[in-house]
């Protein structure tokens, strides 16, 4: 059930119109405004009067919260948006969620709060949680990388980033491989990746074993898992879910002495600009994050100015076969 003005008074135990000048910036003791914040965060409450202000008067500001701020994906995704909402002249406001979702929740509120035209969400997964948040803000919530019914988004193809990458693989003759990928609860990452490269494998119609593994975002995580699969299944191939897992991947392959490709073949997801940077270069598929900002930016700006576009845009991705991949078909020396 919807609070309102008066539940949060009695909540915290003050008069209508001090919960009026708070939700407004008006002067309220320290003490009060502690308190009052908390309850308002933990009723989920932002009130309906910032969505009729914001069709009296729109703000220029764009709210954008990223998962984290040391993420080539993000941080290519935020450029976009920012050169995009410049160029409209406007301003972008940035909230770190740190992978977190109560602060993302918590960084939806205070944006509505703040009167933002919109809200652009980079979350690692949708929950009801994130839903009501966005309801209750009143105003336009955009998501980028992860989709959903019930709020617009812009989402990449993963699915056939994962069958681009298998097929791949297949046709250069790996047949033992190991699939690094992460939580399931990530749907884009976690699980259309995976489905497209399990996909291409039932295509191939021959024998072929694939050792699933799981792993954080961390390159150091993602170092410890490599040992694991090294340890456990020896593949010719190991594919990894995030070109930053690939990384980890590398350095454990170094660290043991394995050259790459010739004795263990590595591949990614991203296209991050460091994997032409290291040696071997990392075969992997690029996605537009720098695209998906500019684009997440014209779109959020259309939907507070009460236009209707597409509840979901998907945007194509490029396969990078580069240096990371042994042929296993060529002829033996």
């Amino acid at each position: 059930m919807t609070k309102t003005i008066s539940d949060i008074a009695q909540m915290a135990g003050v008069a209508k119109s001090t919960v009026s000048r708070y939700l407004n910036g008006g002067s309220v003791s320290a003490k009060t405004k502690q308190k009052l914040e908390r309850i308002t965060r933990e009723a989920g409450y932002v009130p309906n009067t910032f969505a009729q202000s914001l069709k009296a008067k729109r703000t220029n500001l764009i709210g954008t919260i990223v998962p984290r701020l040391d993420s080539f994906a993000a941080a290519q995704t935020m450029t976009g948006i920012d050169e995009e909402v410049r160029a409209a002249g406007g301003q972008m406001l940035i909230y770190n969620a740190g992978q977190e979702r109560e602060r993302e929740i918590e960084a939806m509120q205070e944006l509505a709060r703040q009167k933002v035209a919109g809200i652009i969400l980079m979350p690692a997964r949708v929950t009801p949680d994130h839903l009501r948040a966005a309801e209750a803000a009143g105003i336009p919530v955009l998501l980028v990388g992860q989709g959903s019914d019930q709020l617009h988004s812009v989402v990449y193809d993963d699915y056939r980033a994962g069958l681009l990458m298998g097929r791949y693989v297949l046709q250069q003759g790996h047949r033992r491989i190991a699939y690094l990928g992460v939580t399931e609860d990530d749907e884009a990452v976690g699980l259309r990746r995976k489905e497209g490269f399990r996909d291409a494998v039932a295509e191939c119609g021959e024998d072929c074993e694939v050792f699933e593994y799981e792993s954080s975002f961390k390159i150091a995580d993602a170092r410890l898992a490599a040992e694991r699969i090294l340890d456990e299944c020896s593949p010719t191939l190991i594919v990894c879910a995030t070109d930053n897992i690939a990384l980890g991947v590398v350095k454990t392959a170094h660290l043991r002495g394995l050259s790459i490709p010739e004795q263990l073949s590595i591949t990614g997801f991203g296209g991050y600009e460091v994997t032409e940077i290291i040696h071997p270069a990392l075969t992997t598929v690029r996605f537009p994050y720098f695209e998906a900002g500019k684009l997440a930016a014209r779109l959020v700006h259309k939907l507070a100015a009460g236009e209707e576009i597409e509840q979901r845009t998907i945007l194509d991705v490029e396969f990078l076969a580069q240096e990371s991949v042994d042929n296993l078909n060529k002829p033996s020396v």
